[in-house]
């Protein structure tokens, strides 16, 4: 999996923070511009303290993500408030095999073995299918959910939080969760007080909404 941070609004805490000044000051938006970094920004993390973040709409991050399953995006593509622009499998033709693994098959060697076994035959019946005239968009039926894939997602700061919130969390399934975090990690790096305590609500609110006490990260 890579997932990298392509595009972002320019100095995308401070138009949030500009935002959130003027929704309580008589100050008109060019007013408001002209304070300082460390004034905006301690009215913004107030803010988004008691839980208004919608003024964080007014930025998006755009990440390029590859080496994925069809599987996650299928999750994925499920937070609505967003944009997505995903590798086609009618237009591309897949002539390697390229599939991801789930650690519970990758770490029992007999049952990876037959997991590979069946994931060749796709892709032989697949090509079969493509070489007696079969076009792309219909040979693709033959293909796992664990197909690799590659796709470019744009959500803006209020959409990313709510998808950390459920997908950073320990019952998000394994390769959904890891894609959340190593967004969150990105995004912290442009807008460390936009995605302070983004997260899961264990971890954020001390609360588990999943009430799955079994849970390692079960708050205490």
């Amino acid at each position: 999996m890579e997932v990298k941070l392509i595009s972002y609004t320019p100095n995308p805490e401070r138009v949030c923070a500009i935002a959130a000044a003027l929704t309580h000051s008589k100050k008109k938006p060019d007013e408001i511009e002209k304070m300082k970094d460390e004034d905006l920004l301690k009215i913004l993390s107030h803010v988004i303290e008691l839980g208004h973040t919608s003024v964080v709409e007014h930025a998006s991050f755009t990440f390029a993500i590859s080496g994925v399953s069809r599987a996650l995006t299928h999750q994925l593509v499920r937070h609505r408030i967003a944009s997505y622009s995903q590798q086609s499998q009618r237009y591309v033709r897949f002539d390697d095999i390229s599939y991801v693994v789930p650690p519970s098959i990758e770490n029992n060697e007999n049952l990876r073995i037959e997991y590979e076994k069946f994931m060749e035959k796709a892709w032989n019946e697949y090509k079969s299918l493509l070489s007696r005239g079969i076009p792309e968009e219909d040979a693709r039926y033959v293909l796992p959910n664990a197909a690799k894939t590659n796709i470019i997602v744009t959500m803006n700061a209020r959409s990313l939080l709510h998808f950390f919130e459920l997908r950073c969390c320990m019952h998000a399934q394994w390769e959904i969760r890891e894609l959340a975090w190593r967004m969150l990690r990105e995004v912290r790096k442009v807008a460390p007080t936009i995605f302070k305590k983004a997260g899961p609500p264990c971890k954020t609110r001390g609360e588990c909404p999943e009430k799955k006490k079994d849970c390692p990260w079960y708050p205490k």
